[in-house]
């Protein structure tokens, strides 16, 4: 179970590994997708900081955003305090070849970013809704699309646009990027197209977040702002088949599967061309309007801690 190498001076080992259960892929193939694609993929990661879900041989995925004590000096790094964990962490900058292939090496397989970029940590780079069907079956990607519709229309009654890439697990992501915007405004915009494209079909669509609201609707998750991260364009992801986050025109959303793109099958489509700069509309000024509708929406997050918590006061009194 062999097999090793070097390139661009990083030791590459146990190549011939199976990647992790159902993946259909070794770690070769991890490696041999991420370098394919490298170039497309390191201009989406520089200056973001990295946070990465690695399979361990043997181990449960784990996300890891804190950069290991065996981590090679000559990979870029930023230091920022975490309020979570209340403590700094210290994560990877992927701004060339090397530290991805090093990455690929530590068998990291997805990558998610933050929509800020180190040194500009107020100045949002895009909003993103993310469309989040109630089940991982077949049809619920249709339904997914058919919110992904919802979200384009909003946007567009909204004086917006933008791209859309399946999550390469069960739904779809639409960025659009922004100008000179505030994480807050960015924030509050998003909650208000959210908003909106759940008026165009609220049989269809919901902005709920905690999931016993939802009713079997497709979640409008508007709560990827701020320093919360979204997979990347052209991640790989830990589920069976090895699929991959990738762009597709909206005018082909209902032509696609999320399994046609996977870890053996994205490298081509990416080899000559970059969809999802390409789809990608221009920085977009949010308007007035937009922002104050979403400054009245309570935040998602933090209505459900409040309401998780009434609803537990609720039980343990109906239990008195």
């Amino acid at each position: 179970m062999g097999g090793g190498e070097v390139r661009d001076g990083v030791s590459l080992t146990n190549l011939e590994q199976p990647l992790f259960e159902g993946a259909d892929a070794t770690k070769r193939d991890l490696v041999d997708y991420l370098d394919a694609i490298g170039e497309r993929f390191v201009a989406q990661l520089a200056d973001r900081p990295l946070s990465v879900v690695r399979v361990l041989r043997g181990q449960e995925p784990f996300m890891q955003k804190n950069l290991p004590k065996y981590t090679p000096p000559w990979v870029p790094k930023a230091r920022l305090w975490a309020e979570s964990s209340r403590r700094e962490v210290t994560y990877a900058l992927c701004n060339d070849r090397r530290t991805l292939l090093w990455f690929a090496n530590q068998r990291a397989v997805e990558y998610h970013l933050p929509l800020v970029r180190v040194g500009h940590w107020d100045e949002p780079t895009h909003l993103v809704l993310d469309i989040d069907p109630p089940s991982g079956d077949g049809e619920s990607f249709g339904l997914a699309v058919r919110t992904a519709r919802l979200v384009r229309q909003a946007l567009a009654d909204s004086g917006l646009a933008g791209a859309v890439k399946t999550s390469g697990s069960k739904g779809v992501h639409v960025f659009v990027p922004v100008a000179r915007a505030t994480m807050e405004e960015a924030a509050a915009a998003t909650r208000a197209l959210a908003a909106r494209a759940e008026r165009l079909d609220p049989a269809l669509a919901t902005t709920a977040f905690i999931r016993e609201d939802r009713a079997g609707k497709v979640f409008i998750d508007s709560t990827r702002a701020g320093t919360a991260t979204v997979v990347a364009a052209y991640s790989p992801r830990v589920r069976p088949g090895a699929p991959v986050s990738f762009p597709v025109p909206w005018d082909d959303l209902d032509d696609v599967a999320p399994g046609d793109f996977t870890l053996r099958t994205a490298a081509p489509l990416v080899a000559e061309r970059d969809p999802w700069t390409e789809l990608m509309p221009a920085p977009q000024s949010l308007g007035a309007d937009l922002i104050e509708e979403g400054r009245a929406i309570p935040v998602a997050r933090v209505q459900a801690m409040h309401e998780g918590k009434r609803r537990a006061r609720a039980r343990r009194a109906a239990g008195q």
